[in-house]
């Protein structure tokens, strides 16, 4: 003869812990998938817009407006990041750094800090600041942009 004995169902603390965690799992990764598809997003969507106030960077995590009079109009220039190997992105701060997109904050091979929105490393704008840190972007019309914000002087 056979016979089937069940466990003492456990106490609705066991219950309460499963699906607290369960719960907070399920949000980090959804945390995380978002900022994936922000980061995402941003590659292909962030622009730039000068105007006579300053420069504002949109839209993303790392987006910011910088005031004209904080941007060192007469240091911005062009480069390429394969030849002007002292502004390389070398060591990550804060930010990101995706296969074909980094953004956030980093630090440059020649030690300085820079605010940093690359796709093309080839038609780089470096931008120079008051604050003590660079802005390196990848601009479509790299020499036109470049060009705007030096007749700032």
């Amino acid at each position: 003869m056979e016979r089937i004995f069940n466990i003492i169902p456990a106490s609705g603390g066991a219950y309460t812990f499963i699906w607290i965690f369960s719960l907070a799992i399920v949000l980090i990764l959804l945390g995380v998938l978002g900022l994936f598809i922000s980061l995402g997003y941003q590659a292909g969507h962030l622009k730039y817009t000068v105007n006579d106030e300053g420069l504002r960077i949109s839209p993303g995590l790392y987006g910011r407006f910088i005031p004209r009079e904080k941007i060192d109009s007469a240091g911005v220039k062009v480069i390429n990041l394969s030849i002007d190997n002292e502004y390389q992105p070398k060591g990550k701060t804060n930010g990101s750094n995706l296969p074909g997109f980094y953004s956030g904050w980093f630090k440059l091979a020649n030690k300085e800090k820079a605010l940093v929105f690359l796709t093309d490393r080839s038609r780089v704008v470096y931008i120079p600041t008051n604050d003590n840190y660079a802005v390196l972007l990848s601009v479509r019309e790299a020499e036109e942009f470049a060009a705007v914000l030096q007749r700032w002087e």
